[in-house]
């Protein structure tokens, strides 16, 4: 393992400049690292090489470079370099590697899994907050890890993505967390069983006296059978019932959010907090915008925005949390992703499809539930809000936008997406009520 003091001798290149890779290259500099090459292939992006810049100048730079800084969003094999790439991928790091290598004991909480990383997240800060901890958040949440502020006793809160963990060599976190794994990105990894590996990677470098918390059998096994030395930490969600009604707050009472607050409980009792303590701290907690959240009430009729779900395993945990669902789907589909309705088609009154990719989700509802192709979010309210005007107000009812597909086929990302929904809700709304 490379030793911090000796970063500032090594000859670095960064491929990719967004978030990650700016934030890479600011850090690096601030060290004093002399020999730094950048790309992206993006023009507007780009930072200018010693000379001229140019692709070709790039590609020959990672052959003399000590260790390439690969941006999260960037897939090697889809990549103008990726054969420069893999012949130098023995050098490829992650800006969660230039964090660890530089603070290899930090008090770290990482947290991955295919769903509900974000929230479990902002979940724990909340927590450690309320209770006299100092606390960061970052990594794949938004901001950089390498932008962090570190101070002395500081709980650093991470979120992981698998493309992330796939390329990191120094990573230890003290606690790391594998909420849950289903298909997903699998274009990216090629297989559900590489998919696995990058996750566990989380576990590969902790000793000891560190903490893997897994709630999944299978996984539990797989722990055992790699022979991880960290303490493992098998997280039940019969532990957290227990407690769970003696929660005063509907968004975490929620079963879309059993899982997470699973984990986050069996934390609280590493840390020694008391459960006294633990139902205290959550009598205000709203959660993060675009993720089952409650915008708008209204008589019995109740209106969630869930844009951030992007694959049928992410709306699954909506579907079973609500009922007299009116259900907005539609939009990218993940690569062999597939609906099992079977237990959650009582809870739903009708679908509207929209999107660009309306017969993929055809084929999925069909013989299940009800459903009708709206195109767009607009053109799906308004035949939603025809569809109330039928069913009266005799019953509760639930506008549940949860796409089970990505934003990109008709918008930037799924914020924008579920910008958009709550505005058109409020819109319609005031003529309807």
């Amino acid at each position: 393992m490379i030793l911090s003091k000796a970063l500032s001798k090594k000859k670095f290149a960064i491929y990719g400049l967004g978030i990650t890779g700016t934030s890479a290259v600011n850090y690096l500099r601030k060290l004093g690292v002399k020999e730094l090459y950048t790309w992206d292939d993006s023009r507007a992006k780009r930072l200018p090489l010693k000379g001229k810049t140019s692709l070709k100048i790039f590609s020959k730079k990672l052959n003399i470079v000590d260790y390439i800084v690969l941006s999260p969003g960037i897939n090697i094999k889809k990549t103008k370099l990726k054969n420069p790439l893999l012949r130098n991928k023995h050098k490829i790091i992650t800006d969660f590697d230039l964090f660890y290598i530089k603070n290899p004991t930090v008090r770290s909480i990482v947290i991955t899994g295919t769903n509900g990383k974000s929230t479990t997240c902002k979940i724990i800060e909340h927590l450690l907050k309320k209770n006299g901890f100092n606390t960061q958040v970052g990594g794949n949440i938004g901001k950089s890890i390498l932008n962090m502020k570190k101070r002395k006793g500081t709980f650093f809160i991470i979120e992981a993505s698998s493309f992330q963990l796939e390329n990191s060599k120094f990573i230890r976190p003290k606690y790391a967390f594998i909420l849950n794994i289903s298909k997903d990105h699998l274009d990216w990894h090629g297989s559900m069983k590489k998919y696995i590996r990058s996750k566990f990677k989380i576990f590969s470098l902790q000793e000891k006296n560190d903490f893997a918390f897994l709630k999944e059998r299978k996984f539990i096994r797989l722990f055992k059978k790699n022979k991880n030395l960290s303490k493992l930490q098998t997280v039940s969600s019969l532990s957290y019932k227990k407690i769970k009604d003696k929660i005063d707050n509907k968004y975490l009472n929620s079963k879309a959010n059993d899982e997470n607050m699973s984990f986050v409980y069996k934390l609280s009792k590493i840390l020694k907090i008391k459960d006294k303590s633990f139902l205290k701290s959550f009598k205000e907690f709203n959660g993060l915008p675009h993720r089952h959240e409650i915008f708008f009430k209204k008589r019995k009729i109740t209106f969630i925005n869930d844009s951030k779900a992007t694959s049928f395993e992410s709306s699954k945990f909506a579907l079973q949390s609500n009922s007299n669902i009116l259900w907005i789907v539609g939009g990218l589909p993940k690569l062999k992703d597939k609906f099992y309705l079977n237990n959650l088609k009582k809870n739903i009154i009708k679908s509207y499809i929209i999107g660009k990719h309306a017969r993929f989700f055809k084929n999925q509802l069909k013989g299940k539930i009800n459903f009708l192709v709206s195109k767009t979010l607009s053109l799906a309210l308004k035949k939603i809000f025809n569809e109330i005007k039928n069913i009266g107000s005799k019953k509760e009812i639930t506008v549940l936008l949860s796409p089970a597909g990505a934003s990109y086929d008709q918008y930037k990302n799924f914020e924008e997406r579920g910008n958009e929904f709550k505005k058109l809700v409020k819109s319609y709304g005031k003529k309807f009520f």
